[in-house]
């Protein structure tokens, strides 16, 4: 049987803590989230590492226009990155860009963390952080980022080198993109 491209990418985002590539990408810079979406997606989509160039939406919500996704990136890129609040900021215009066609969420999650750790020492356990509560504080982030700071703050952990920590926040994360499979645990 087939693998499926979330199987793939999976398996690609197990390797990427493994193999030590992720200590060579860049932190905190659109090449560097451009360097995880490639790893993690490469061989699964042609667009792999490439800033979208089409408009995106998920329901209701437009993403960043591919017009000013250019100009909008760059100002993120710019955005500090010293306080625990600053970083999450980041993370949430992000996600507001969403620079890609797809698998946005998976990378960005990853850049979040090598961010995390560069700057403040930290990243997030990803298994104390239940799916719909993520994805409501993520919904409403645009709006205001004291949610998700407030749900992801007591998550953050010292085990930044730590592999199994890795391997479970892959997992959770792949758990958060997956489609009706919500049980409704948080």
């Amino acid at each position: 049987m087939a693998k499926t491209i979330d199987e793939l990418s999976k398996e690609k985002a197990y390797a990427l803590f493994d193999s030590g590539v992720m200590n060579t990408m860049e932190v905190g810079t659109v090449k560097g989230l451009c360097q995880i979406h490639k790893y993690l997606f490469d061989g699964l989509f042609k667009f792999a590492g490439l800033i979208r160039d089409k408009n995106i939406s998920n329901g209701n919500f437009r993403f960043a226009s591919a017009l000013y996704l250019t100009e909008s990136l760059q100002k993120i890129e710019l955005m500090p990155e010293n306080t625990f609040e600053q970083i999450i900021a980041k993370y949430v215009e992000m996600n507001i860009a969403h620079p890609f066609m797809e698998g946005n969420g998976r990378s960005a999650r990853i850049w979040l963390d090598l961010i995390l750790k560069k700057n403040l020492k930290k990243s997030i356990n990803w298994s104390q952080v239940g799916k719909r509560a993520y994805l409501s504080a993520m919904e409403r982030s645009p709006v205001n980022d004291l949610e998700i700071r407030e749900l992801l703050r007591p998550a953050l952990t010292d085990k930044i080198i730590d592999r199994e920590v890795y391997m479970k926040g892959v997992d959770q994360s792949y758990y958060y993109e997956e489609e009706g499979n919500d049980n409704g645990e948080d």
